[in-house]
């Protein structure tokens, strides 16, 4: 099957940069482009693509409009270009919530890893989320209220006692944690720790926004935080988050620099390691929709540790990479739909 992808973007250089990289995979072809939203949404009614790359400014109608048109008309999968700035990330995040499937940078050249590594990871992500094809939300109705769970009365006596919630996750993540993190009670017995692939000035405004959501605080984590019960720590981009066993038995982060072996920034499995190492057998580890396998190393960690684990399953996820790696090596005690998720994991703390 041929991937055929649409580029929307002001800006000719992007056009032809875009166009050069995703034309050199002989799976993927590049059948129009547009140079502002209103043409987007005719194109994309007319060429009925696979795929759509979208730049977030733009004359006549921006990005973020004109996705809300196409996934209201003609609904498609649509990754979006964005500036790596803070005003960039809360757009990002808006196309997220609006049906954006995932983000490339705007600004390839001045990223500093490797440009190959950067065309390799956009042309797997084109096929990818192609696959997958679009996966339309399920509305609420109008009115209709937030479940929010409540933790369990009782416990059986003999029942594990969990210590702490790891979740690893990439593309799709945004919207997937949206969907446990705000249900979780206020009263959550163990602290959560995330590591989502975002890049630097990314992971604050995410935070920002899934506290705003939640019940349970929610904060971009920084050296030397204190693991607290109720306190969802998510890894900062550009760096690795571990956690750490004090003499005082404090848990507290601590952030590492790139590593050359590792792609992602923060890497799940540098987070899951930790876990592993800090929480033996009182670890609940989660692995959501993302490409890749990045996770399953310090999952299985996890797993020979005494701990378990939950995966979501391929229906809900935009990609199932990382979910599967987990699943396909034996060690996920649970698949679940991400809708069935926030109830299991609390009726496992």
């Amino acid at each position: 099957m041929t991937v055929k992808v649409l580029i929307v973007d002001d800006s000719a250089f992007m056009r032809n940069a875009l166009t050069s990289m995703l034309s050199s995979d002989p799976e993927i072809k590049v059948i129009g482009t547009a140079r502002d939203g209103m043409e987007a949404v005719e194109k994309v009614a007319l060429l009925k693509p696979d795929v759509v790359t979208m730049d977030v400014e733009m004359p006549r109608l921006d990005g973020l409009a004109a996705l809300r048109l196409i996934m209201e008309q003609h609904p498609v999968p649509v990754i979006m270009v964005s500036s790596l700035t803070a005003e960039g990330a809360k757009e990002t995040l808006d196309a997220l919530d609006a049906g954006a499937v995932d983000f490339i940078p705007k600004n390839l050249s001045e990223l500093s890893i490797n440009i190959v590594k950067i065309k390799e990871l956009l042309l797997d992500k084109v096929k990818q989320i192609a696959k997958k094809g679009v996966a339309l939300r399920k509305r609420k109705p109008a009115g209709a209220a937030t479940v929010h769970y409540a933790l369990p009365a009782t416990r059986s006596t003999g029942e594990r006692r969990v210590g702490i919630l790891a979740i690893g996750s990439s593309t799709g993540g945004p919207r997937a944690l949206q969907e446990i993190i705000p249900l979780l009670p206020k009263e959550f017995p163990v602290p959560i720790v995330i590591s989502q692939h975002m890049p630097q000035n990314f992971t604050g405004p995410f935070a920002e926004r899934l506290n705003q959501l939640s019940r349970v605080a929610v904060k971009e984590a920084a050296a030397g935080d204190q693991l607290k019960p109720g306190l969802a720590l998510i890894a900062p981009g550009g760096w690795h988050m571990r956690i750490e066993r004090k003499r005082s038995l404090e848990t507290v982060v601590t952030l590492g620099e790139s590593r050359d072996d590792l792609i992602y920034r923060p890497s799940v499995d540098e987070l899951m390691l930790s876990v592993s190492e800090c929480f033996p057998g009182r670890a609940l580890g989660v692995i959501l929709t993302g490409m890749g396998n990045d996770g399953v190393r310090g999952m299985t960690a996890l797993k020979k540790s005494g701990g378990r684990i939950f995966a979501q399953n391929e229906e809900s996820c935009v990609v199932y990479g990382m979910p599967k790696a987990v699943v396909d090596a034996g060690i996920a005690d649970k698949v679940l739909a991400i809708e069935e998720m926030a109830g299991e994991i609390i009726n496992a703390v």
